[in-house]
């Protein structure tokens, strides 16, 4: 009897818990080409997407001119929506030519502190070509680190650097801890084996997330399942997905000047 009560009032205790935590919504976004190709007219299209999010971790945004400043109009776009926002842009990554890019972070300050301002994990420079970005956020008092990911492309074998990547968060990051972005590799690969062992677990499970250039095949504009947002244990998934701003074959062409990925967004509690 009295372990039927612990059990009662340990689930008791937790769902008063977990009810007065803060629902977050973060969003992962490879976003081609992000800079001076994207006009006033994309950025309040992007804006209306990702409006009802809390943290938008964005990559591919371009290290040259442009680049920061898209980051900035955003910013400011979204800040006319009805909450205030700010944000974060990385150094260039330090990465072979025509590969270097920056990464974004922008976040609603309501409920999300920071007490600096983050920077690329430099100690993976070596082994990542586009070495990723960790950020420190504060809610209600408690710490998560987010880390934003840009891979290698699939062709150039992106599977050393996500085992660099996952074994240093194993071996020297403390959770709770999340990991958003572009791996160009499916979760399921067994290079992540040994990540999902240690308590992480991905937001989606075998989603498509690129889009094709056209329908000409099976009528679908999706292509691979490569984007993901990863957390560990102690950060609780309450629903995760990807957005379709595509919806329609009709819409693809109009869709791509976007992007070709579509966001990939998890709600979580910790």
């Amino acid at each position: 009897m009295r372990k039927k009560l612990l059990v009662i009032l340990t689930v008791f205790i937790q769902s008063i818990l977990f009810s007065q935590s803060t629902t977050i919504q973060l969003i992962s976004w490879n976003i081609r080409d992000f800079g001076k190709t994207k006009n006033a007219t994309t950025l309040e299209q992007i804006a209306e997407i990702v409006k009802d999010a809390d943290i938008l971790a964005l990559q591919e945004v371009v290290a040259g001119y442009g680049g920061a400043q898209a980051v900035a109009k955003l910013s400011d776009i979204l800040n006319r929506k009805g909450a205030q926002w700010d944000y974060i842009i990385s150094d260039p990554t330090n990465s072979p030519p025509y590969m270097t890019e920056r990464y974004a972070i922008i976040w609603k300050t309501t409920a999300i502190k920071i007490k600096n301002r983050g920077g690329l994990i430099h100690e993976l420079a070596t082994t990542i070509d586009r070495e990723p970005l960790l950020v420190d956020f504060y809610t209600q008092g408690k710490k998560f680190t987010l880390i934003n990911f840009h891979s290698r492309p699939y062709g150039k074998n992106p599977i050393p650097e996500i085992s660099a990547l996952t074994s240093y968060i194993i071996n020297t990051l403390p959770t709770p801890l999340l990991i958003a972005g572009d791996f160009n590799t499916n979760e399921a690969h067994e290079v992540f084996s040994a990540f999902k062992k240690n308590g992480f677990l991905s937001s989606i499970t075998n989603q498509k997330t690129t889009l094709k250039k056209s329908c000409a095949t099976n009528n679908s504009y999706l292509n691979y399942a490569i984007d993901n947002i990863f957390y560990s244990k102690n950060i609780r998934k309450t629903t995760a997905g990807v957005i379709d701003f595509v919806k329609t074959c009709e819409q693809l062409t109009a869709a791509r000047k976007i992007s070709d990925h579509l966001p990939v967004f998890l709600e979580f509690v910790f």
